[in-house]
């Protein structure tokens, strides 16, 4: 064996110690990571937004007629009565102030209107006159014609202006009613509003009626003034018949349908409460956000479904999170979603096996933003990693975190 073959003998078993020492304190670090199994269990997708609770049926209650109302007695939450108890009281509204010529002109007229009247007396007085003349004359007559001193003719002449003479005090007396009726007619212009507050104790007001039984939910106009004809009053309704209304955006409302599971939340009780989407409504309007941004949403109708005693305290206008049931399954595979990520058009995941990542491609059903369906990839069991960074590649090591 020659002296060099010895060397290399030698030296060989510290070179390969060497080596793998080497290559030992060069490979790459495992890389630390967290890990979730994957597992069957149940799946719901929703949508979910913050909604209003409304009374069903609110009836606004408005002035039949112009005028002046009377303070409202009625409070928020006091029950009515349909057609008995009264909801508020309008007496007829007091005369404006009149201008300088017109109130000279409405003096003149109640000068006219007085001096037509006297001469209307006047007038009365002078057929009364003519009537006591045309009786006595009548009388005296039909005496002579008792005797036979006068003719049948002059007799029925007699009688006839004693008739006439009747019929002219009885249209004498009618005009003098008609002179009467325009002097007040003319004073009534004169009245001021002071002298028309003074009479309102003895006026006529109408009654405006609850048009159904239930509670007072809002008042519109609580204190005494002049209201339009049409100006709502109070809004009365029946606080049993309660329903929630949810604006969501146009692009979710059209995933929802009549008849679908609702589950009720942050509505103020311990437990959730059970509703059903009732109607969607067929129009959208343009709401901005509190970014400022412009959006289209639609109104969503939702009953709740249990019994009144479990959310007898909600009112009208009250808040609630109502969250709408799109699907759901009780047995299906899921993942969560922070595991997946795109390669190309399709999902995928990496797999922990053996302490090693292993590319998984995957195919997803439906997803509720925490947890996806999957259809085919994966098994029950496996162990997936969740927010793979850009250290984590195919083959590479893996430690879980915390172990």
């Amino acid at each position: 064996m020659t002296p060099a073959l010895k060397r290399l003998l030698f030296w060989a078993p510290f070179a390969l110690v060497l080596a793998v020492t080497l290559a030992w304190l060069f490979r790459p670090a495992a890389v630390a990571v967290d890990l979730v199994t994957v597992d069957r269990g149940p799946l719901a997708v929703s949508i979910s937004d913050e909604g209003e609770t409304r009374v069903r049926d609110v009836y606004s209650v408005s002035a039949p007629v112009p005028g002046r109302m009377r303070r409202v007695e009625l409070e928020v939450g006091d029950e009515v009565v349909a057609d008995r108890t009264v909801v508020a009281r309008i007496e007829p509204s007091d005369p404006s102030f009149l201008d300088v010529r017109s109130a000279a002109e409405a003096r003149a007229g109640v000068d006219a209107a007085a001096a037509a009247r006297v001469h209307a007396e006047a007038q009365v007085r002078r057929a009364q006159a003519e009537l006591e003349f045309a009786n006595a004359e009548f009388a005296r007559i039909r005496e002579l014609a008792r005797s036979h001193t006068v003719s049948a003719n002059d007799l029925d002449a007699a009688q006839r202006r004693a008739r006439t003479a009747e019929a002219a005090l009885a249209e004498a007396r009618a005009e003098r009613k008609v002179r009467e009726s325009e002097y007040q007619v003319a004073r009534a212009r004169l009245v001021t509003p002071a002298t028309a507050r003074q009479r309102t104790a003895d006026c006529d007001c109408v009654t405006v009626y609850s048009p159904v039984s239930g509670t007072v939910l809002r008042i519109v106009t609580e204190s005494e003034g002049v209201v339009p004809s049409g100006a709502p009053l109070v809004e009365v309704g029946n606080p049993e018949l309660l329903e929630i209304v949810v604006d969501l955006l146009s692009a979710d409302a059209v995933r929802v349908v009549p008849g679908q599971r609702v589950v009720i939340e942050a509505w103020g009780g311990d437990q959730p409460l059970a509703g059903k989407v009732r109607r969607i409504e067929p129009f959208g309007f343009t709401k901005v956000s509190a970014l400022g941004i412009e959006e289209q949403r639609v109104n969503v109708r939702i009953d709740i479904e249990d019994p009144r005693e479990r959310w007898q305290r909600l009112g009208h206008g009250y808040r609630v999170e109502p969250r709408i049931v799109l699907w759901e399954a009780d047995d299906v595979l899921r993942v969560p979603l922070s595991a997946l990520f795109r390669q190309g058009d399709r999902w995928a995941v990496f797999v922990e096996r053996d302490g090693r990542a292993e590319l998984r491609q995957v195919d997803i059903g439906q997803e509720n933003g925490l947890e996806a369906e999957v259809r085919s990839g994966l098994e029950p069991g496996e162990r997936v990693v969740l927010h793979p960074g850009d250290r984590v590649a195919p083959g590479a090591r893996l430690t879980e975190r915390g172990s």
